[in-house]
């Protein structure tokens, strides 16, 4: 009788197991991963720090709001400053230093801002070796500034001079040569800031 038991209970175990096939699916499977990187906008803050200790904040108008609270007036956003290294700090010093001469140049239309981020000769006959000169240090100093950017935010040298171009041809002063993209053909061309 024992035997019979346990022939039955093994039986049933074999029955009343469900059994599991595992094939791979007919079509591939399919997962939407979305991932949004944020490197324009650190590179934006690291530009918009190193400008303003150049050329000071960028001018921006204040939202009409009536509703502002008087704590506004007391208590603004803070963030850590994150030290620079020595060489570019050198280069920020160097390109303050510069900056009136560069803008007296601008002003006349011989130097202009390029869309990468550089200083360009656009008046070729009123170039003397002191101006190409200014002209070389200055676009030596925004490519450590770029170098150093870029190396911060693992990015590529391009990514930082398209916004950096942005920012500097923003702050030039009106009368500035200045190669912006034409949305119409979708190429640069010279035009003069107004």
């Amino acid at each position: 009788m024992r035997i019979i038991f346990f022939i039955g209970i093994v039986l049933m175990a074999n029955v009343g197991c469900a059994r599991i096939k595992v094939e791979a699916p007919k079509e591939p499977i399919k997962m939407d991963i979305s991932m949004r990187l944020d490197i324009y906008q650190h590179v934006a803050k690291d530009i918009d720090d190193i400008e303003n200790m150049i050329s000071g904040p960028q001018k921006q108008a204040k939202p009409n709001n009536s509703q502002s609270r008087i704590s506004d007036y007391f208590i603004t956003n803070a963030y850590a400053q994150e030290s620079l290294s020595p060489e570019v700090e050198a280069a920020v010093s160097r390109r303050k230093q510069r900056r009136s001469d560069l803008i007296s140049w601008e002003q006349k239309g011989v130097i202009g801002e390029n869309s990468i981020g550089l200083v360009a000769v656009r008046v070729s006959d009123s170039v003397d070796a002191a101006l190409k000169e200014l002209v070389s240090a200055e676009n030596s100093d925004r490519m450590v500034i770029y170098q150093s950017v870029a190396q911060k935010n693992n990015a590529s040298i391009a990514e930082v001079q398209k916004p950096y171009a942005k920012r500097l041809q923003d702050d030039a002063p009106v009368g500035t040569p200045i190669e912006a993209l034409n949305q119409a053909n979708g190429s640069y061309e010279w035009t003069v800031k107004k």
